[in-house]
């Protein structure tokens, strides 16, 4: 006989809240999250209709709650429309620190001679660690807002966080230094090639940097571009007056460059010395490890004064180039 909880339960556990979010998901045999009660119970908690203490300031174990699971999808999804690396890299769940372990330089045979001893020519190993650094936003609704049946809290809750950690976090993810933040594509990747002349780009130093990438890593590469860049290559043409650009067979594709797929990202730098407006590579050696779930709270008291509520939502993420052969970057000449 399947178990079920009630919702009476449910709002006990919900008020009373004591468990990690791990602990909470194992007791609960991960179903909890999943139930339509579950997301009924919570979005109405986010309204006000349920008890006032249900949600409060604190940490997760006395006042933060488990977004339900269709909604961390939703979320998911819609970050990853909003962060061009979600949809690029390769996303994965840790529950601790992930350690990766990384051929750093590999060892080659040789010829020998006969009765010649073969010399030793080992991999030189290193190793990765994905950990977790913590982002947070917060907003701020009236009351009579939240009590207009009209208005739609979760998808508005979607949208306004997803936009504001999306962005975040690509601008982490391509210029991050790894203190308090992930560490960026731009920290990790190798330079490919560097402009042939200062302050400007041209299709020739594209060229290079192309096939500055191992050819096993080009059948999967995409190139990440800043608007800048890619207006100045748009205008770039072959000796015989035709475009470089070649027209997608997918309709409202964008167009392809050198048979490759083109993102434009605002978090990558505008041409100029010294800078480095264009990636292009295997994007699935960059990992982004998600620390367990999203978790969503009700500011009750804190702007009770003036008639509204604060809601906060926070993650923990990391990610890193585990492969830094796979990307390159194309750096403009000083």
């Amino acid at each position: 006989m399947k178990n079920t909880i009630s919702v009476t339960d449910l709002m006990n556990r919900l008020e009373s809240l004591n468990l990690s979010a791990e602990e909470y998901l194992q007791n609960q045999g991960g179903q909890a999250l999943k139930s339509q009660k579950y997301s009924k119970t919570f979005w109405n908690i986010a309204r006000g209709v349920m008890p006032k203490n249900a949600l409060k300031e604190g940490s997760d174990g006395s006042g933060g709650f488990l977004v339900p699971d269709e909604f961390e999808q939703t979320l998911v999804q819609a970050l990853e429309n909003k962060n061009i690396l979600r949809r690029l890299g390769n996303v994965i769940q840790t529950k601790h620190d992930l350690k990766i372990p990384t051929v750093v330089s590999h060892g080659a045979a040789a010829w020998v001679q006969e009765n010649e001893q073969i010399n030793d020519s080992d991999d030189t190993f290193g190793q990765i660690v994905l950990s977790a650094y913590k982002l947070g936003t917060r907003m701020i609704l009236s009351e009579e807002l939240l009590e207009d049946s009209g208005f739609d809290l979760e998808a508005y809750i979607v949208q306004e966080f997803a936009r504001r950690i999306g962005k975040k976090e690509e601008d982490a993810f391509i210029s991050g230094d790894g203190i308090g933040k992930p560490t960026g594509l731009l920290f990790d990747a190798p330079i490919g090639t560097i402009s042939t002349e200062a302050g400007t780009l041209s299709m020739n130093d594209v060229i290079e940097l192309y096939h500055s990438i191992g050819q096993r890593y080009r059948t999967n590469s995409t190139w990440l571009m800043s608007e800048n860049a890619y207006r100045t290559l748009r205008k770039c043409r072959t000796a015989l007056g035709k475009t470089i650009w070649e027209p997608s067979m997918v309709k409202d594709a964008p167009f392809m460059l050198l048979g490759r797929s083109v993102e434009i990202s605002d978090a990558m730098p505008e041409i100029a010395a010294g800078m480095k407006p264009v990636l292009f590579g295997d994007f699935s050696y960059y990992w982004i490890g998600d620390r367990g779930k999203r978790s969503l709270k009700r500011l009750n008291e804190l702007y009770a004064d003036k008639g509204q509520v604060g809601f906060q939502t926070t993650q923990r993420v990391d990610a890193k180039l585990i492969l830094p052969e796979a990307i390159k970057t194309l750096q403009i000449k000083e």
